[in-house]
């Protein structure tokens, strides 16, 4: 069985971080498991609180994985410190996984801050450079690029300049704010225009770690890069389409759509 491996915090409401990517990966068909490097008390409305894992004890997760276990994959999430960072870019270096998928992630869907201002600099002088793939949204994308997106050719010249900073590859997801739900994916070459019709729900919880790990996912598969983004996005299209009506603010996306029934329950 294919592995894939989450590096990032844990979402004690169960829909993003590493147990949106756990459900994800056990969706898809490989298996799962995770490095915690940061515990987040938050639910569908808010973040109230953030403990980050010592780099140490980052560090010895990694390890205990990769000396025992075929890492086919890896997904990276939220790292909140520059300590953080570096604990999990030298293991990565030490390992050197096939695909390393590399989610960016600055702020939780209700707009909490998950990732220090200070920590920018950081993150693209040690984390980006080791991406096979990074998929920052579009607010992620101005911060990392340094330039204002309002358009798709925006989109096309931000992750030129992100490429260039070391990424082997770039997805800008363009789900906030242009148009339809249209993603582009540059792989150092060539674009790939990924479009859905943006789906009408305030239930977006987890939709970035969810779509990162699925990827991940089907890298591990074996899929090319740009198959994977394309089943990827058509899986997660339709965990937004059965988003679930949990909580008080931004549900969760339905991790196991495929196989439950609308009522609830296995088919």
């Amino acid at each position: 069985m294919k592995t894939a491996l989450s590096i990032a915090g844990s979402d004690c409401s169960g829909g993003a971080g590493i147990q949106a990517d756990i459900k994800t990966m056990s969706a898809i068909g490989v298996f799962g498991m995770s490095v915690i490097v940061s515990v987040v008390a938050e639910n569908t409305s808010r973040v109230i609180s953030i403990e980050d894992v010592s780099p140490k004890l980052i560090a010895d997760q990694i390890d205990a994985v990769f000396e025992d276990i075929e890492v086919d994959a890896v997904k990276v999430g939220m790292l909140s410190t520059p300590a953080c960072m570096a604990a999990v870019a030298e293991k990565l270096r030490q390992y050197r996984p096939r695909h390393i998928v590399i989610d960016p992630v600055m702020y939780a869907k209700n707009g909490c801050p998950l990732m220090q201002e200070s920590s920018i600099g950081t993150l693209i002088d040690t984390v980006i450079p080791l991406a096979t793939l990074l998929t920052p949204n579009i607010p992620e994308a101005e911060k990392i690029a340094g330039m204002p997106i309002k358009t798709v050719d925006d989109m096309k010249t931000a992750a030129r300049r992100i490429a260039g900073l070391g990424a082997r590859a770039v997805l800008i997801k363009g789900g906030h704010y242009i148009g339809d739900a249209e993603d582009i994916l540059y792989d150092g070459s060539a674009f790939y225009p990924y479009v859905r019709r943006r789906i009408d729900t305030k239930n977006t919880h987890g939709t970035g770690c969810t779509l990162s790990s699925a990827i991940a996912s089907y890298l591990a598969l074996g899929e090319s890069l740009p198959g994977a983004v394309e089943r990827a996005k058509e899986y997660v299209t339709g965990a937004i389409e059965h988003a679930l009506d949990i909580g008080r603010g931004c549900g969760p996306t339905h991790h196991f759509y495929r196989f439950y029934s609308q009522q609830g329950g296995t088919l």
